[in-house]
């Protein structure tokens, strides 16, 4: 009999093998936790076996799956995006589960039986389609877009869904009576939980928080989640839900995000064990005796969501390139639906025979999205001839605004550093051209004059439109290593001898950066720890001109086209001059200080030859105050100047 400790560490070792797999393989890890649960299943190895106990801690996996999405879910996000989350998802939903409900119905099921299919397999998988568009530098794409909105109003259709399928599973005659009891009793109990529990967690995080325990913060955060849940079930509806509620009340917070931090070791692994206990429900022998029906179910499946997604994104975006994407993206089975199966099948409102074929069904069609989406831009151009017409009107638009421009640098992507980066370059008068995928981004500069096209940078034709042969050097302003590793490759292969800057967030993938070909990469964690380091000299009252040295021989060592140069200026200034460059001086006064009640100009401290570069008062700093300001006791001067200037302004300001 194998005991706890052993399945334990089966269970770890075969998990890290196949993750490590995945992850070398670009897959998405889900896929990972359900293979491991097929092969170490009691239906295939069996050396983990379906018990009581391991159906438990998959609850809680559940649990900690729908507090994590409701810790994601950001009302601002949702009323931004209120079209096509409601508008899109809202038809998405309601159209196949009706369509899927009424081919359960010809099939011979019962309605009800038909309806719980329909609301399982409605869903896609937020975890395996979200993953693959971050790799492929397409969340701000027109199809990402689209693809999220409609993410978003599953999340969001899981609650009612939890109710109605319990419901489902009454008698007839009881069921308009339990069905509306059940959403009465849901309306009651999530109107109190949001409508007061939003205060009362406020103020609860803010006890927990002047603690300043690590351990008590966490151990909060398990007990609202747990409890929470608990309180859903006790009085009749689903833990899930209640782990929901939880995330949404704590997301509406300023804890979020340090919650999410906590919390992530928790969730994952108890997800991970979540989807290993779906992977061994997958009975292999009886999917091949039933492989018939479940190829049959799979391709009328992804049909049906095929056609149903791109039909409606045609109707919403007006464009069958993005309405193919979409399509494909969306074509899965998603892992609620897994959520709404064992619920389905608790209640027996599906037969077991049932759910092993839905079961069998959903994992293959998980199993092929990846695969989908890798290959959609194959299938595109096969499916809508249109999009080359499309596709070759963007390069010539990409190139007629390239060469009207007479571009000497292309910028790739127009976020705050892409925004910030051609706005130097109008002070200094080069011309440049941006490639961005957000086509609002995109509508929006242009529309304000600005030389940004839409247009992906890591395709070829994209590149050679912007005028990538002509160009004198190419920046990647946004951080994705995954795309910026294909831009590299497509620049040594077309203009080996173009020179290539990258941002990255941190040192983590300078050297893969660096080897693929990029002349410097500029890490955003070491110029922030630079700059802060600067900040903290200057306040210090360390010289002006020695900050500035240390700062250059930084950057000296991390960026070598700026070494020589520095390090001339590094030596053009003498220690024996130190003592006469400025520096910073703060000056907080006090009530019995000459300087309070009077303003800045008949202080006068500009003949001293010191410089109020800025006055913070109640923590809020204003920099270059103006004259007719009037010192407070309290007040905080920043004064730049000489050391001996300096003095002499301290002592007026105390003495007048």
């Amino acid at each position: 009999m194998t005991n706890s400790l052993q399945l334990v560490l089966i269970l770890l070792a075969v998990a890290v093998g196949v993750v490590v797999a995945c992850r070398v393989l670009h897959l998405p890890v889900v896929l990972g936790y359900l293979t491991v649960g097929i092969l170490i299943g009691p239906h295939a190895l069996g050396w983990i076996p379906d018990t009581p106990g391991t159906r438990h801690l998959a609850e809680f996996g559940l649990v900690f799956l729908m507090f994590s999405i409701g810790l994601e879910f950001s009302l601002a996000r949702l009323h931004k995006m209120k079209r096509t989350v409601f508008g899109l998802g809202g038809a998405q939903v309601m159209v196949t589960l009706l369509l899927i409900m009424t081919a359960g119905w010809l099939a011979g099921f019962d309605w009800r039986a038909s309806l719980a299919m329909g609301c399982v397999l409605a869903m896609s998988s937020t975890a395996i389609v979200s993953k693959m568009l971050v790799e492929r530098a397409a969340m701000s794409a027109p199809h990402g877009q689209q693809i999220i909105g409609v993410l978003l109003f599953q999340d969001l259709a899981v609650v009612p869904l939890l109710i109605i399928i319990p419901a489902l599973a009454s008698p007839p005659s009881d069921l308009p009576f339990t069905l509306s009891l059940a959403l009465l009793k849901a309306t009651l109990v999530l109107a109190v939980l949001l409508v007061f529990g939003q205060r009362v967690m406020r103020s609860w995080f803010h006890v927990v928080a002047r603690q300043k325990s690590s351990e008590l913060f966490m151990l909060n955060v398990l007990f609202i989640t747990l409890g929470l849940a608990y309180f859903t079930e006790l009085v009749g509806l689903s833990l899930a839900l209640g782990a929901f509620v939880a995330g949404i009340l704590i997301a509406e917070t300023e804890y979020r995000y340090q919650v999410e931090d906590d919390i992530k070791p928790f969730r994952d692994v108890l997800m991970g064990l979540f989807f290993v206990t779906v992977g061994m429900m997958l009975d292999l022998g009886e999917m091949f005796v039933n492989i018939g029906w479940v190829l049959l179910m799979l391709l009328c499946l992804l049909l049906i969501k095929f056609s149903v997604v791109a039909l409606l994104v045609r109707r919403f975006a007006g464009d069958w390139g993005v309405a193919i994407r979409s399509s494909l993206g969306l074509a899965q089975a998603g892992e609620f639906g897994f959520v709404l199966l064992t619920l389905a099948g608790g209640v027996n409102l599906l037969s077991p025979a049932a759910v092993q074929i839905i079961l069998d069904t959903m994992l293959l069609s998980m199993l092929a999205a990846p695969f989908l989406i890798q290959h959609t831009e194959a299938i595109v151009r096969r499916i809508a001839p249109s999009e080359w017409m499309s596709r070759a009107m963007q390069i010539h638009q990409i190139a007629v605004q390239s060469i009207s421009a007479d571009a000497n640098i292309i910028i790739c992507g127009y976020g705050r550093s892409g925004q910030s980066l051609a706005r130097f370059m109008k002070q200094e008068n080069v011309q440049f051209i941006v490639l961005d995928l957000d086509s609002r981004r995109v509508h929006e500069a242009a529309a304000a004059g600005e030389n940004v096209v839409y247009g992906d940078a890591a395709k070829r034709e994209v590149l050679l439109a912007a005028g990538l042969m002509r160009a004198k050097t190419l920046v990647v302003t946004y951080n994705d290593t995954h795309s910026a590793l294909k831009i590299l490759h497509l620049v040594n292969e077309l203009r080996p001898d173009l020179p290539v800057v990258v941002r990255s967030a941190d040192e983590t993938h300078i050297e893969a950066l660096k080897q693929a070909g990029a002349a410097e990469v500029v890490a955003d964690v070491l110029e922030g720890s630079v700059m802060l380091a600067s900040q903290a000299l200057l306040m210090s009252g360390v010289p002006l001109n020695r900050v500035v040295r240390r700062l250059q021989e930084n950057r000296a060592r991390r960026y070598s086209m700026f070494s020589t140069y520095f390090r001339t200026a590094a030596n053009a200034v003498g220690e024996a001059t130190e003592n006469l460059q400025p520096r910073f001086h703060s000056v907080l006064l006090g009530e019995r200080d000459a300087a309070v009640g009077k303003t800045l100009d008949e202080i006068n401290l500009a003949k001293l030859n010191v410089e109020v570069n800025a006055v913070r008062r109640h923590n809020v700093r204003g920099n270059q105050p103006a004259g007719n300001m009037i010192m407070k006791a309290g007040d905080i001067l920043v004064l730049l100047g000489q050391p001996r200037p300096l003095a002499a302004a301290k002592k007026h300001l105390r003495e007048g």
